[in-house]
């Protein structure tokens, strides 16, 4: 029998949510948008624009409401896109909570470890399914975005809904891959994730400036020693992601000296990126009172301390990208200083 046409309700209409709700949109599948109640009211009669290598994507059949509650009295959905900045979660949470009972499943596309286990907290066990984006996307605007690199995305696949899920994702162009454990995909994912990212933000630096320089590559090695800790002790398992070969990276990285480490790391990490700055520095310096590094390299530090486990690195590494993001030290203490980093990881590692 063939499978249901999932119907999807998506949360913003940001870069993510864009990519996937317009891609799905513009392939047939009936796509509601979610915006804030503040939100330019033209947005009902936008045209979506999905830039792809194989051509451009548009759409126009796609409804937008400024309501949870007007959203869901416009019928029943199947799956709920979540890709909101993981410091939204909360905000997020609290709007769905008096639907609970009749909200659909959440596709979580988030960054991060923790946010899957806050919405199950609310919408009971079984109501989420993780997932993870690989494929690099740019903004131009309000419903206009590009693909900068196909890649793909990884979808927790043990869920009744995933396997009708990840055709539908595959029907739209997006490259679905299933994952039978979601804490293997959603903790790879972070890897990719707090690579270059910190460092860059908070030195104002590029990716190829960051795995360049030595002593701050050495932190690159330890924070990732760090997170590969912590996966161990909790019997998660590196696996590569969609178009991204993570694990002979993070091999080379933690197993080779550095010398030889280094070119790798830079050629595959630093000039493989081209001039396209990290989320962390975007969001630092696009003037983000909050920063996601609370709930990457801080996840790490908070799944170490529940493991009895340290990890210094990512703990200093969030502390200061925290204090520039709310404004309590400035971006001139540390910005183009590596020697100001590197002796403030040292201080928080003596500790």
């Amino acid at each position: 029998m063939a499978n249901k046409k999932l119907r999807f309700l998506c949360f913003g209409m940001g870069a993510i949510g864009t990519y996937i709700g317009g891609s799905l949109a513009a392939y047939g599948y009936e796509v509601s948008f979610l915006e804030k109640p503040d939100s330019n009211p033209s947005l009902i009669h936008q045209e979506l624009k999905v830039e792809t290598p194989n051509g451009m994507k548009t759409s126009t059949r796609h409804k937008v409401f400024f309501s949870l509650d007007e959203a869901l009295k416009d019928g029943k959905y199947d799956i709920a896109l979540l890709a909101v900045k993981s410091f939204d979660t909360l905000a997020v949470i609290d709007s769905i909570r008096p639907f609970a009972d009749e909200f659909p499943v959440v596709l979580c596309l988030q960054n991060g470890v923790e946010n899957e286990t806050l919405l199950e907290s609310v919408l009971g066990s079984g109501k989420v399914i993780g997932a993870s984006i690989a494929t690099a996307v740019g903004k131009r605007g309000s419903g206009d975005v590009f693909v900068q690199k196909m890649r793909g995305m990884g979808v927790e696949s043990n869920h009744p809904l995933s396997a009708n899920l990840i055709e539908s994702l595959n029907n739209a162009g997006l490259k679905a891959r299933g994952y039978p454990i979601r804490e293997d995909l959603k903790w790879s994912k972070m890897l990719t994730n707090l690579l270059g990212n910190a460092t860059s933000a908070i030195l104002n630096w590029t990716p190829a400036q960051i795995f360049s320089d030595r002593g701050i590559y050495q932190i690159e090695v330890a924070q990732i020693r760090e997170t590969l800790l912590v996966m161990k002790k909790r019997g998660i398992h590196l696996v590569n992601l969609p178009g991204t070969p993570i694990k002979p990276l993070i091999w080379a990285m933690t197993n080779l000296p550095l010398i030889i480490s280094q070119p790798i790391s830079l050629l595959a990490l630093g000039k493989g990126r081209g001039n396209k700055m990290p989320s962390f520095h975007i969001d630092l310096y696009n003037g983000q009172k909050q920063s996601e590094v609370t709930f990457l390299n801080g996840a790490v530090v908070r799944a170490a301390e529940s493991l009895g486990l340290t990890a210094p690195v990512s703990k200093g590494l969030t502390k200061i990208l925290e204090n520039l993001a709310c404004g309590s030290i400035q971006k001139s203490d540390f910005a183009n200083q590596p020697g100001n980093l590197i002796s403030s990881i040292e201080i928080e590692i003596k500790r």
